[in-house]
């Protein structure tokens, strides 16, 4: 569900999240409208109601662990995190971490890929949210759900800052709530 749909509709920090994304045309390929959070980075209010309102959204949900996945997840993970009281865990692409690591493939448009996380790190019956900063398909959100659940933990939803609007519905998000705060800029231009 998107931000506006849940209490939040004509809130002016969505509309300052919005405005402070900057799209990229033809980025990485023509046709693309890159949704660009690093300007969203840059504007401190923007960015601290972005926090604010997934802190707003979760922090009397008992949730234990926030997982970010790579890495724009790992920009608004640790944040919400830490102001929840709960404990962060990155996931990583492959190689990327140290030591022992489970991992979950999944399919891309364009092929396949994979994300990790230690072994140990989350604990069953763990409350998780999974945080990234765009979701389109699914399918990234849809693997990082098969990890945390493969270690018996709960996850209780998904949180994006951008989401296209069809991604309204579950689709692949194995019934898992899906919490959008903006949809994307400059897709009408193509």
């Amino acid at each position: 569900m998107f931000a506006a749909e849940n209490g939040l509709k004509g809130d002016p920090r969505l509309e300052a999240i919005s405005a402070a994304i900057r799209v990229v045309p033809d980025f990485p390929k023509k046709g693309i409208m890159f949704q660009d959070i690093t300007t969203l980075l840059l504007d401190h209010k923007a960015f601290k109601h972005t926090i604010d309102i997934f802190v707003d959204r979760y922090k009397d949900m008992h949730i234990s662990l926030v997982a970010g996945v790579e890495a724009r997840g790992f920009m608004f993970g640790p944040s919400t995190a830490l102001a929840i009281g709960a404990k962060f865990v990155p996931l990583r692409k492959p190689g990327k971490l140290p030591g022992k690591v489970i991992s979950e493939s999944y399919e891309l448009e364009y092929g396949h890929d994979r994300l990790e996380m230690h072994v140990g790190a989350v604990e069953p019956r763990e409350r998780v949210i999974i945080i990234d900063d765009l979701v389109a398909t699914g399918g990234t959100l849809s693997a990082a759900i098969s990890l945390m659940e493969s270690q018996g933990a709960e996850v209780v939803e998904c949180a994006c800052v951008i989401g296209l609007p069809e991604v309204k519905g579950q689709h692949k998000l194995k019934g898992k709530p899906l919490y959008v705060l903006v949809e994307p800029s400059g897709l009408d231009e193509f």
